[in-house]
């Protein structure tokens, strides 16, 4: 810390009073350096070990497919996705998608108007095909 002289020079006084200013100037300098420190070597610590990996034979993960949608509307159509299936052909072509992925999700959308029954119906179809994991889809409500 520097101490200024004082400019009375009276005898009996101190002659030195204390500085009330801090110098932060090192204190922002070793922060500087250690930003910079840490900068550089934070990339460094994710770079895994170099590794020559053996082959396999086995086969490839493949991406998770989509969810398989099921819509019906209030004329009576069945939708797969945005294509219209015939009634007669749902449970065959559920059954193909089941096969390639049973794990895939069903989401089942039903206009407000189709009777029960119906929907009932489309979801024994769903569970027929060898699908486990189904879920209705609704409008989210507004909030009042």
């Amino acid at each position: 810390m520097a101490l200024p002289l004082s400019s009375t020079g009276e005898a009996g006084e101190d002659r030195y009073q204390p500085l009330a200013e801090i110098n932060v100037t090192p204190m922002v300098d070793v922060m500087l350096v250690l930003l910079v420190i840490f900068m550089i070597t934070a990339p460094l610590l994710t770079v895994g070990v170099p590794l020559e990996l053996p082959k396999s034979s086995v086969a490839e993960v493949t991406q998770p497919k989509g969810p398989v949608v099921l819509s019906l509307d209030r004329e009576g159509g069945t939708f797969i996705g945005n294509e219209r299936i015939e009634t007669a052909d749902l449970k065959d072509r559920l059954t193909q998608l089941a096969v390639e992925d049973p794990t895939r999700i069903v989401y089942v959308r039903g206009d407000r108007t189709i009777s029960y029954a119906r929907l009932m119906d489309a979801l024994g179809v769903v569970n027929n095909a060898g699908f486990t994991t189904v879920s209705l889809l609704a409008e989210g409500a507004q909030p009042q």
